[in-house]
């Protein structure tokens, strides 16, 4: 008796240490809406994903910023009449630990300006951090990088 308890908890815990499945799908539904908000230009949904303890490292920075300057690189681009046309994310991996979440993606992100025009895309590696605070989850770290010549 004392085997299968042992057993079944064993499995249990094996079962959660990835994080549930919804759980899974809740991040990277966030993921998703991120980039939906920054195709909309829709800034105050989008730092609504972000938390206020927020601290990260975007490509686009040559130092550290806060939730303050979040959305500094995306005004830089549509001040210029640039914005996001189209998208593909690669998810990589996903670890969901109690209210704590980690997500590593790649994604081709297509710019063009209003007529279409001047299109480039970037091509970046993305770690989130993610913080469950009061049954809704946060962007609280992050890192982005371009991919190297080989897509890595």
């Amino acid at each position: 008796m004392l085997k299968t308890i042992a057993l079944f908890v064993a499995a249990t815990a094996a079962a959660f240490a990835q994080g549930s499945d919804k759980e899974q799908a809740q991040i990277w539904n966030l993921e998703r809406a991120y980039w939906e908000y920054v195709k909309a230009n829709d800034l105050e949904k989008y730092r609504a994903l972000w938390h206020e303890n927020f601290l990260g490292w975007p490509f686009v920075s040559a130092v550290p910023v806060r939730k303050d300057h979040i959305t500094d690189w995306i005004t830089s681009n549509t001040s210029k009449d640039i914005t996001l046309q189209s998208y593909s994310i690669e998810q990589l991996a996903i670890q969901v630990t109690g209210d704590i979440a980690m997500d590593f993606y790649r994604i081709n992100a297509t710019w063009a300006n209003g007529a279409g025009a001047d299109g480039k895309t970037d091509r970046l590696r993305i770690t989130h951090t993610w913080t469950r605070t009061h049954g809704t989850w946060q962007i609280i770290g992050g890192v982005s990088s371009p991919v190297n010549a080989t897509g890595q």
